[in-house]
C-alpha cells in the first residue's frame, strides 16, 4: 500500500495561470470583454436556428413522419386543434359563419397548410377541427400561435367558446424566464452568506460573464448541430449554479487567506491553486456526464448535452480566470459594503460546529451510515410508481387555452381524440388504396377504437394517412397496447399480400417508441457515466475506494430525485406545491438528462470536501482528523453553494412547461439531499469505517494512472 500524496511545493499550472492574472489583471478582464463584445457582434449573423428531431431513430413514428414529409408537400404529422362550443349549437348560422371566418383567416398564417374535416359532438354543442402544419411543431414560429390566441379571444363571446391546442399555442403560452428568477435568488443567498456587496457581487460577475458567452456560443452551435428551444433555459439555469458554485469556492478560501494575514497576491495564487483544482475536476465530471447523454442514441438529447456541457466549461474557465483578475482589483476591498448584521469572515478549525458535527458522527459511524442510506432510500420509494410518457395538455395549469381544448374535447369525443394516432401508407399503386379501406373497417371493429377516417390519398395516389382515435386518453396504458397491438397484428393481417406497407405515427406512439428505446439504454448510459468519472475521480485522488464510495453516494442522491419527482408528477399536496394538479408522467428523456446533470453536480460537492481532506491528511492513519477538519473547512461554502443551486433549480418551477417544473423539483432534491445527507453525514461516517483503506491503491495502479497537473499549494 501506499502512502497519500502530501501537497507539494512546487508551483502547478494552476499556481502560474493565477500569477499569469495577477500580473496581466487589466488584460485578462480585457479579454473576456472583448470575447463578449465580438461575439455579440458577429454571433447573431453566424447562429442558426434552434430546432430538434424528437422521433426516436428507426422507429415506426419516424418511419411515418419521414413518408408524411415525403409524399404530402407541405404537410407535417403535428397540427393545431381549433376547439369551439356553442350553447345554441355549432349549426347555428351565425356560429358557422364566424368559424368559416376564423379558419380561413388561421389559414394565411405561416406554418398552417390548411383545416382537415370537422366533427361535431353528438349533442351538437361541440366541434373541433385540426389545422394541419407544413412543418413540425417545434418549428413554428411562436407568432402563429399568438396570432391564433388573440383571434380566437376576439371571436369568442355571445354564446361561442373558442380553445386552441397543440405544441404550437403552449410555446405561446411560455411564462417568465426562470433564469431571471434564479439569479435574483443566488444573489439574495450571497448577499446573506457573505454579508459584503462587493464580496457577493463578484460571483454575480463571473456567471453574467459565463452566461452572456455561453448563450452566444449556444446560438452559434445551432448553425451546425440540432438543439431543442428549451435547452438553452436548461443550460443557462445550469451556467448560473456552477458558474456561482465555482466562484464561490475560489473566493471562500481568497477570503479565508486574507483572514489569516496572506497578502492579495499569495491568497490569489493559493486559492486558484487549491479551491481551482476543485473546480477544474468537478466541471470536468460535470461535462463528462453531460456528454453521456449521447450514449441514448437520441439528437435532441445530443444537443443538450452540448448545450449545458459549453455553458458548464465557459464558467468553469470564468472562475478560474476572469475571478482571479477581478480579486487582483478588489485585494482587501473584497469585504467591503457590508450589510450589518451579515458582515463575518469564515472561520475554521476545531471549534466551529461542522467539526463538532463530524466528530459525533464519527463517533457512531454504523449508526449514522444506517440512519443515512435508510432516509435515503425512503426518499427513492416512490420511484416504484414512476409513470414514464409525455404530459398532455391535460397536465397544462387549469386556467390556459391548451386545458380547457383538452377538456372540451374531452367533453365532446372522449379522451383518446386529445391523441390520434396517425397512419401513413405507402401504396404501390393507386389501386392499393382499397386494401386500406379494408384495414380502415377492421380497425374499427379493434377494441379500444373509437373513431377511424377514411382514407386520404397524396395528388400522386402512391401514399395515404389514416387517423385512429382510441377510445383512452394519451397517457393511458391502454393506448399504448392499443399501439402495439395495431401494429404488430391489426395492421399486418388487414394488409398481407396487397404490397402495402403501412407505419404507425403521431405523437402519442412517438412517445411509446422513446419511451422504449429510453428504457433500453439506460444501462449503458449510467454504464458510461460512471465508469468515465470513477475514472476521473481515481486519476485527481488516487484512491480507488474513495472514487468508488462517490460514485455509490451520488447514485444515491440520484435515487432520491427520481422518488421526489415520481412524488410530485402523482399530483396530489406535493405536485400542487407547484402547479402541478394532475396525475403527470414523466417524460422518458427526463431520468436520462436528469442523471447525467445531478451525477456531475454532485460529484462537484464531493471533489470539494475531498480536496479539503485531502490537503488536511498527513498520514493514512489521521484520516478522522483530516475528515473532521475538511468537513469543518468545506461545510459553510458547501452550504452555501447548495443553497444557491437549489434557489437556482427552484426557478424552473415557474416556467409554463410541467417537465421543466419536474426536473427542477428533482435537482433542486437531489442537491439540497447531497449537500445535507451524503457529504454531513454519510461520507463522515463511511470513510471513518474505512479508515486506512480510503487511501489504498495498488502500485501497479499508481503507477499506471496518469497524473493531473493540478497539485494543491500547501496552506498550513
Amino acid at each position: 500500500m501506499t502512502s497519500p500524496a502530501s501537497p507539494t511545493p512546487r508551483a502547478g499550472r494552476l499556481a502560474r495561470l493565477a500569477e499569469l492574472a495577477v500580473r496581466r489583471r487589466g488584460r485578462m478582464v480585457l479579454a473576456w470583454i472583448a470575447a463578449l463584445v465580438l461575439l455579440g457582434a458577429v454571433g447573431p449573423s453566424l447562429a442558426g436556428d434552434y430546432d430538434a428531431d424528437y422521433y426516436t431513430p428507426g422507429s415506426e413514428s419516424k418511419a411515418a413522419a419521414q413518408l408524411i414529409d415525403e409524399r404530402f408537400p407541405g404537410r407535417s404529422d403535428a397540427g393545431i386543434d381549433v376547439v369551439w362550443q356553442a350553447r345554441g349549437g355549432v349549426d347555428d348560422p351565425a356560429v358557422e359563419a364566424r368559424m368559416e371566418r376564423f379558419i380561413a383567416e388561421a389559414e394565411r398564417l405561416e406554418a398552417i397548410a390548411g383545416a382537415g374535416e370537422q366533427r361535431v359532438s353528438r349533442d351538437g354543442t361541440i366541434a373541433y377541427v385540426s389545422l394541419a402544419l407544413d412543418r413540425p411543431g417545434f418549428d413554428v414560429p411562436v407568432e402563429t400561435g399568438e396570432q391564433l390566441i388573440d383571434r380566437a379571444e376576439a371571436t369568442s363571446g355571445d354564446g361561442l367558446r373558442i380553445e386552441l391546442g397543440g405544441g404550437p399555442i403552449q410555446d405561446a403560452q411560455e411564462g417568465a424566464p426562470p433564469e431571471v428568477v434564479g439569479l435574483l435568488a443566488a444573489a439574495f443567498i450571497l448577499l446573506i452568506a457573505f454579508g459584503s456587496v462587493v464580496a457577493a457581487g463578484l460571483p454575480i460577475a463571473v456567471a453574467l460573464f459565463g452566461l452572456g458567452l455561453s448563450t452566444m456560443l449556444i446560438g452559434i452551435l445551432t448553425a451546425v448541430v440540432d438543439i431543442p428551444e428549451w435547452a438553452p433555459a436548461v443550460a443557462s439555469l445550469m451556467g448560473i449554479g456552477v458558474g456561482i458554485d465555482y466562484a464561490l469556492l475560489i473566493l471562500t478560501r481568497f477570503r479565508t487567506a486574507l483572514a489569516r494575514g496572506a497578502s492579495t497576491r499569495d491568497g490569489i495564487v493559493e486559492s486558484v491553486a487549491t479551491a481551482g483544482r476543485s473546480v477544474v475536476v468537478a466541471g470536468a465530471t460535470v461535462i463528462i456526464a453531460l456528454l453521456g447523454l449521447f450514449v441514448v442514441g437520441v439528437s435532441y438529447m445530443n444537443g443538450v448535452a452540448l448545450a449545458a456541457g459549453m455553458s458548464v466549461l465557459v464558467v468553469m474557465l470564468a472562475a478560474i480566470t476572469l475571478l482571479p483578475a477581478l480579486l487582483a482589483y478588489a485585494g482587501t476591498r473584497v469585504n467591503r459594503l457590508r450589510i450589518p448584521g451579515l458582515a463575518r469572515t469564515s472561520k475554521s478549525g476545531e471549534g466551529v460546529r461542522a467539526a463538532r458535527w463530524s466528530r459525533a458522527v464519527q463517533r457512531r459511524p454504523w449508526a449514522a451510515a444506517i440512519a443515512g442510506a435508510a432516509l435515503l432510500l425512503a426518499l427513492t420509494a416512490p420511484v416504484l410508481g414512476l409513470r414514464l410518457g409525455f404530459p398532455d395538455a391535460g397536465n397544462d395549469r387549469a386556467g390556459t387555452t391548451t386545458r380547457a381544448a383538452y377538456d372540451l374535447v374531452t367533453e365532446g369525443f372522449g379522451p383518446g381524440a386529445n391523441g390520434a394516432l396517425l397512419v401513413a401508407a405507402d401504396l404501390p399503386s393507386p389501386e392499393s388504396i382499397a386494401a386500406l379501406d379494408r384495414a380502415a373497417e377492421q380497425l374499427r371493429d379493434e377494441p379500444g377504437v373509437s373513431f377511424v377516417t377514411d382514407p386520404q390519398p397524396n395528388p400522386a395516389g402512391d401514399a395515404a394517412l389514416l387517423t385512429v382515435v382510441p377510445t383512452t386518453a394519451p397517457q393511458d396504458g391502454a393506448t399504448a397496447d392499443l399501439v402495439r397491438q395495431v401494429r404488430a397484428d391489426t395492421l399486418p393481417g388487414a394488409l398481407r399480400g396487397s404490397g402495402v406497407e403501412a407505419h404507425v405515427g403521431g405523437l402519442t406512439a412517438s412517445v411509446i417508441d422513446q419511451s422504449e428505446l429510453v428504457s433500453e439504454r439506460l444501462p449503458l448510459f449510467i454504464a458510461a457515466v460512471l465508469g468515465t468519472s470513477f475514472l476521473l475521480l481515481l486519476a485527481a485522488f488516487r484512491a480507488p475506494l474513495v472514487a468508488l464510495k462517490a460514485g455509490v453516494m451520488n447514485l444515491l442522491s440520484v435515487g432520491a430525485a427520481y422518488g421526489v419527482v415520481a412524488l410530485v408528477a402523482e399530483g396530489g399536496w406535493a405536485g400542487s406545491l407547484i402547479g402541478v394538479d394532475t396525475d403527470t408522467p414523466v417524460p422518458p428523456f427526463i431520468p436520462v438528462i436528469m442523471f447525467a446533470i445531478l451525477f456531475g453536480l454532485s460529484m462537484d460537492y464531493e471533489v470539494f470536501l475531498l480536496s479539503r481532506i485531502r490537503e488536511e491528511l498527513t498520514d493514512p492513519d489521521g484520516t478522522a482528523h483530516a475528515v473532521a477538519h475538511g468537513l469543518a473547512k468545506t461545510a459553510r461554502v458547501i452550504t452555501a453553494a447548495a443553497a444557491i443551486m437549489v434557489a437556482v433549480f427552484m426557478a424552473f418551477v415557474f416556467s409554463s412547461e410541467v417537465f421543466l417544473k419536474l426536473m427542477g423539483v428533482g435537482m433542486a432534491a437531489a442537491i439540497l439531499v447531497d449537500a445535507t445527507v451524503v457529504r454531513m453525514v454519510l461520507v463522515p461516517a463511511v470513510m471513518q469505517l474505512m479508515g486506512r483503506a480510503n487511501w489504498w491503491i495498488p502500485r501497479w495502479l499508481d503507477r499506471a494512472l496518469p497524473r493531473l497537473d493540478v497539485e494543491p499549494q500547501p496552506t498550513r
